[in-house]
């Protein structure tokens, strides 16, 4: 079984994470100025949360990210796409014509994805950056490409563990040359990645993990 675990989306790695149930201060979190949607991402912290962070209040509840709708064309498609990557069919229904919710998880996965018919109005191939975390990124994109999926070369960024941004479909970096071929030399957490995508466009990234942060 394809060793992919939790889903994480990122504004910019790195940062301090957003306010959590764990006590994470938002106050404190930095967005990547890279990030396509760094404006829409900073207005939604809110000040009244800066706020309330500040003055050592923390959210009580869990907030737990289960579900990605993402934007495609062909459902059918992109149906068989996800399988043939791994992900595990939960639901496919389609109670309407013009209504039809497919819901896939990635395996080891809390988070899932859905497509289909009336659930969002975002352009195809749009959603960029999706984190699959792995144990060990050359078995991970070896199995992919064993299931006839087109991933990317593993990579390490040249100038440290930072992803600079995402253009065009792909992740890139600030200049060619810190994108290096390999996995880390160090084989450091966080340090070494694959991207690939799906038919419509939305842009994925593997990215080793063994040893997780402090917090994280």
């Amino acid at each position: 079984m394809l060793a992919i675990a939790t889903v994480h989306l990122r504004a910019g790695f790195g940062g301090p994470a957003p306010l959590t149930a764990s006590g994470g201060n938002v106050a404190n979190t930095r967005i990547c100025s890279y990030h396509p949607q760094a404006p829409a991402l900073k207005a939604s912290i809110g000040r009244s949360a800066i706020r309330a962070a500040r003055r050592g209040r923390t959210i009580s509840v869990d907030l737990k990210l289960e579900v990605i709708v993402l934007p495609v064309t062909d459902v059918d498609r992109a149906r068989a796409f996800y399988e043939a990557a791994g992900f595990r069919l939960d639901l496919d229904k389609a109670p309407t014509e013009d209504w039809r919710a497919v819901h896939l998880t990635p395996p080891g996965s809390e988070c899932s994805i859905m497509f289909g018919k009336g659930l969002t109005s975002a352009e195809p191939g749009s959603i960029q950056g999706l984190y699959l975390v792995v144990a060990d990124i050359e078995q991970a994109r070896g199995e992919l490409v064993g299931r006839g999926i087109q991933v990317s070369e593993v990579f390490h960024d040249g100038g440290g563990l930072v992803f600079h941004g995402h253009e065009g479909g792909d992740v890139t970096h600030r200049a060619p040359q810190a994108r290096l071929t390999g996995p880390h030399p160090e084989r450091a957490d966080y340090g070494s990645f694959a991207t690939f995508r799906d038919p419509d466009g939305n842009g994925w990234v593997l990215q080793e993990v063994r040893k997780r942060a402090p917090g994280r």
